[in-house]
């Protein structure tokens, strides 16, 4: 086995350490995201824990894609498009659905949900900012992750808004804006995979 090849094996094999992570992080939040967002009945919130969701969808797309083929590779990060897209139309429904039927969103729990979820993206931006050059399928994966931190300051500055206002419409509003992330970021990466070169599909 060559130097560049032990070189590879090295890179894939951190790769899949940091995907691990990420998803096992991101499952967590989703359920704990999840349970909370239905307690609290914040749309804010629902929508970041389905975006958890979307991006534990994403890293394992990504880790199955280590070490495999450019189009392999490829292909991965156009499933994990369509999965952000498919949950962004998800997140839409439910915000609608809140804006005729009313909610009543709970700012303090939206804090500190919001807040935990803060601190666990950094921690993964962190891991996966270094491994965002090592194909499309990784860039995916750290698009994904710059939007859940910009998500969660988002919901944060809702709670404190409800809190200031009384207001529920904070909250419906960042869940939108939460999903018109989500929805970008969901075509950011399928143009980022047509756009790859051919030669590098085969």
């Amino acid at each position: 086995m060559s130097c560049d090849d032990c070189q590879i094996d090295a890179q894939d094999a951190e790769q899949r350490r940091v995907l691990r992570i990420l998803f096992s992080i991101n499952a967590a939040m989703f359920v704990g995201e999840l349970v909370v967002g239905i307690a609290a009945e914040s749309s804010g919130v629902l929508a970041d824990s389905l975006d958890m969701l979307a991006d534990a969808l994403v890293y394992g797309i990504s880790l199955f894609a280590v070490g495999r083929a450019a189009s392999r590779k490829v292909t991965a990060a156009r499933w994990s498009g369509y999965f952000q897209i498919a949950i962004a139309f998800g997140m839409m429904t439910d915000i609608l659905r809140r804006v005729f039927l009313g909610s009543e969103p709970v700012s303090v729990w939206m804090m500190v949900i919001s807040s935990v979820a803060l601190v666990a993206n950094i921690y993964c931006l962190r891991q996966i900012s270094r491994h965002r050059d090592g194909g499309v399928h990784m860039r995916a994966s750290w698009v994904f992750s710059r939007n859940d931190v910009i998500a969660n300051i988002g919901v944060i500055a809702a709670a404190i808004l409800i809190t200031l206002t009384g207001s529920r419409w904070p909250d419906l509003i960042i869940g939108l804006l939460i999903t018109a992330v989500v929805l970008r970021g969901g075509f950011t990466i399928l143009r980022e995979a047509a756009a790859e070169p051919q030669t590098t599909q085969s």
